[in-house]
């Protein structure tokens, strides 16, 4: 099965925008296989605009000079992946990714380039012709470097393009597509995700398909779950507290859609050092508690986890954060996470163990002060677990009597209580068994 559990890597776009070289993945994949290999981390993703030479930021070019082959396929532009010269796309790299015990990882637009279809190039072992299976009338609003296809109309036309691409990427060595411009885009997508997804399927090598962005509508998470293996539940996610805080309703609405093979996803972990392409000292906005409650929300939904930094300048607390084997358990661990309850001030969630040793608990202070918190233990059946370990601080917490806390939570003397003391837009994980 491909994904069986959550995948877990690095993309581009956070740090680098549509203007990553190969240089940067080269030094980024490095730093997973030294540092985070060990603990899970495997994917490393070239994000949007590989194919584009003159990409300089987060921005992009209307209408620029895109690099294909004579069947209308992308290559990567040379000038800032020299290992593609002489044809070679991006096997040069993916073998160097590989050598590192890592996976490899390409963004890409839906559709067809629109220089391929005003060229009326050739779809590679087909009848068909670029023209005859773009649709001029499905562009992407925020990045016209493409055609969408005519999926309904020329369905056959439509797949023979698609396979095309994919069975050139197999031969790459690519081992994750993240496809853009499609995940929000239903209904008129359903038959395009399809026909991606059979695509990626009949490529001859295993691939994780990602779509992108999001919102994705919660009605379509059937044939979400049928056709892909990761799917945005928001628009780009950054370090703003108002984003993660929307975050929870997002995560509690899809979270019983998390399962071996198809995931929900938050998108990318807006940790380090970000937008280096704009500013080489640019860092996360977020707050250390604000990165642990991020985190700790992922995880506890089963997310998957892509690291945003640039990670060679990662500081100790990122690495510590990405390096935390108890908490990157739960993704692998547990089963069924969701929200226990919600307050003005706190949401619980919680997860069992797929092995039956205990439960995961996680508590967030969603205010803006530092709080006392405390659940009633007793009141949630969760009475039963004596041992009690809080996964971020790897500290022991105890049970209380549950009468010191009537007036706060209308716990009876008898009931077994937890209280801890939560920073504000923090979060508290613990591990009961």
């Amino acid at each position: 099965m491909i994904a069986k559990v959550p995948p877990m890597g690095w993309n581009s776009w956070d740090c680098f925008g549509a203007a990553v070289t190969e240089a940067q993945v080269r030094e980024n994949a490095e730093y997973m296989a030294k540092y985070l290999k060990e603990y899970g981390w495997e994917y490393v993703v070239v994000d949007i605009e590989w194919y584009q030479p003159g990409a300089d930021s987060h921005e992009y070019e209307p209408f620029s000079e895109l690099v294909m082959d004579e069947y209308g396929r992308l290559y990567p532009a040379v000038n800032r992946f020299p290992s593609a010269a002489d044809g070679r796309g991006f096997t040069t790299l993916a073998e160097y990714i590989h050598s590192l015990g890592l996976k490899f990882g390409i963004h890409i637009m839906r559709g067809i380039p629109r220089m391929a279809a005003h060229k009326n190039l050739p779809v590679k072992d087909s009848e068909f012709t670029a023209k005859w299976v773009a649709n001029p009338n499905s562009v992407c609003a925020w990045n016209p470097d493409m055609y969408g296809l005519k999926c309904e109309t020329n369905e056959a036309g439509a797949q023979a393009y698609y396979d095309s691409i994919f069975k050139l990427y197999a031969e790459w060595g690519v081992d994750f597509v993240k496809c853009d411009d499609i995940a929000r885009e239903y209904p008129h997508c359903m038959k395009e995700i399809e026909l991606i997804s059979k695509a990626s399927r009949n490529c001859g090598r295993d691939m994780v398909l990602s779509l992108s962005p999001g919102p994705s509508p919660l009605e379509r998470a059937e044939h979400l779950k049928t056709y892909a293996n990761m799917w945005r539940i928001t628009d780009d996610f950054w370090d703003r507290w108002d984003l993660l805080l929307d975050m929870f309703e997002r995560a509690e609405k899809w979270s019983i859609h998390s399962a071996p093979g198809h995931w929900p996803d938050a998108d990318m972990l807006p940790v380090g050092a970000l937008r280096q392409c704009n500013d080489e000292s640019e860092w996360t906005h977020f707050t250390e508690h604000e990165q642990i409650t991020m985190m700790t929300l992922w995880v506890m939904m089963r997310a998957p986890l892509m690291i945003g930094a640039h990670m060679p300048k990662n500081d100790t607390f990122t690495l510590n954060l990405l390096t935390n084997r108890a908490v990157l358990d739960v993704e692998k661990d547990s089963f069924c996470g969701h929200q226990l309850y919600r307050t003005e001030t706190e949401i619980a969630w919680i997860a069992p163990r797929k092995d039956g040793d205990g439960v995961y608990l996680a508590l967030f202070n969603i205010s803006d002060q530092d709080i006392i918190s405390a659940i009633n233990l007793t009141a949630y059946e969760l009475d039963g677990y004596h041992d009690i370990c809080e996964l971020w601080e790897k500290e022991q917490r105890t049970v209380i009597a549950g009468g010191k806390l009537k007036a706060n939570i209308g716990a009876d003397a008898e009931d077994k209580c937890l209280s801890d003391n939560i920073p504000a837009h923090g979060a508290r994980l613990y591990r009961l068994k």
